[in-house]
């Protein structure tokens, strides 16, 4: 009874703590958002593009120094985990410079903001590891799923604006067509006219 009200909570926890954020980022430009570390604490950043351009944008993490600890450039899909080496403010920011007009929209989720103690590691107990590794594993199935509901959602809006494409040009077809049709009924119909001359 225990260990299943151990359980129930921990899930409780850990869905209660993710939460997918979507922000749009115009061009050439940058958002920054901020999370306060304790020395040892772990946080994983995932992200997905999902609207704009090449569906890339520029990713980074830096610590209260100031200092760079990870980036990347251009990427559409990403997953990074840092482990604070000092306590402070760590700052994270998705920049959309390369993009001059273009602006984009992304997904991400932040979670895993624990702290991990090497003392701990030694006693831990193997069901509070398994919960671990369910509660690592829920994020990345959420991750994953958000993923593909952001790709389908870029491939019915293709496939929308593809089907209007044909639509249209259908129509064109159809009309031009018609045009066609009666310029070469005219143009025969004058064309076997009798000319009278008075």
């Amino acid at each position: 009874m225990k260990l299943l009200l151990l359980v129930i909570a921990t899930l409780v926890c850990v869905l209660k703590t993710v939460t997918a954020i979507s922000i749009d980022i115009p061009a050439h430009g940058q958002h920054c958002f901020f999370e306060e570390l304790a020395k040892g604490d772990k946080m994983t950043v995932t992200f997905q593009v999902g609207e704009g351009g090449n569906l890339d944008i520029d990713f980074l993490i830096s610590d209260p120094g100031g200092n760079l600890i990870k980036s990347s450039a251009r990427e559409s899909t990403g997953t990074h985990v840092i482990e604070a080496a000092v306590a402070g403010k760590h700052t994270y920011c998705f920049g959309n410079q390369m993009s001059s007009v273009t602006a984009k929209s992304v997904n991400f989720n932040v979670h895993d903001m624990q702290k991990i103690e090497n003392t701990a590691k030694a006693d831990i107990d193997p069901i509070e590891s398994e919960i671990r590794e369910l509660a690592d594993s829920i994020f990345a199935i959420k991750a994953e799923q958000e993923y593909i509901v952001v790709r389908e959602r870029q491939h019915r809006d293709t496939a929308e604006s593809t089907n209007a494409r044909v639509k249209w040009w259908s129509l064109g077809q159809v009309v031009l067509l018609a045009a066609v049709c009666f310029w070469q009924v005219i143009y025969l119909k004058r064309f076997f006219e009798v000319k009278r001359v008075v």
